[in-house]
């Protein structure tokens, strides 16, 4: 299996959203590191296809917020639909295991139904097809996400998996920003596992994404009491 690289780890933040994530080997504590601010770049083309549709007090109707998009590049060809009132389906198939387990703890954590498919010049390496995955989620994201009308908007959790423990906290505002403090200590998760106690890569990655899975779907999730309002007192929340 190729390197992970911290690009990789959380596909979804390439969307336009303002993210800090910061880990510790210790679940009694938090600790947030200096944050990085990183410009986070378009995807180059992409063909997309929205459906949703508000019930009542700005609630998703059965059809739900559905985000589909098609990204082909010179290096990979990937096909995305999120549906934002899923039930926690997941269907991945990306030729990297690893990622595709972790697109199966965003679907399971956060509700939302994940299909990816996706093919690329993983015989270079692991590298492109990550990053352009990362993009159509995020894409596909923007897509679902629409007006933002009635949404939460903020998402907070922690989540410890044995020895690791990430705290992600998340507003889903239109601005593009990712803080992050993640120290990954090994440059492969191997099939054999030889590292120590709060130095788990396989733990810091999974935990991650079940962290953010969880507060994306806080964040996403309607608040009945707005009643369809977008949650900013400016009145919009920008895509731009």
């Amino acid at each position: 299996m190729e390197a992970i690289s911290l690009s990789t780890i959380l596909p979804f933040m390439k969307s336009r959203v303002r993210v800090r994530v910061s880990q510790t080997s210790q679940p009694t504590t938090l600790k947030l590191g200096r944050p990085k601010s990183v410009m986070l770049r378009r995807p180059r083309k992409t063909v997309s296809c929205a459906c949703h549709e508000a019930g009542e007090n700005g609630a998703p109707s059965k059809i739900g917020r559905i985000g589909e998009v098609r990204r082909v590049t010179k290096e990979t060809n990937v096909e995305v639909k999120l549906n934002l009132d899923g039930s926690g389906i997941a269907d991945s198939s990306t030729s990297i295991p690893f990622l595709d387990h972790m697109l199966d703890q965003l679907a399971s954590h956060g509700l939302f139904d994940v299909h990816v498919k996706a093919c690329g010049d993983t015989h270079i390496d692991d590298h492109h097809t990550n990053e352009d995955v990362a993009l159509a989620i995020g894409s596909a994201l923007l897509q679902a996400l629409g007006d933002r009308k009635g949404i939460n908007r903020f998402g907070d959790l922690s989540a410890p998996l044995d020895e690791a423990l990430v705290h992600v906290s998340l507003d889903l505002s239109g601005r593009p920003h990712l803080s992050c403090d993640l120290r990954i200590p090994t440059e492969r998760v191997g099939s054999y596992d030889t590292q120590l106690a709060g130095e788990n890569s396989h733990h810091i990655i999974e935990a991650t994404f079940k962290a953010f899975a969880r507060a994306l779907r806080k964040a996403t999730e309607y608040d009945l009491r707005r009643h369809g309002t977008v949650p900013s007192s400016k009145g919009v929340l920008s895509r731009s």
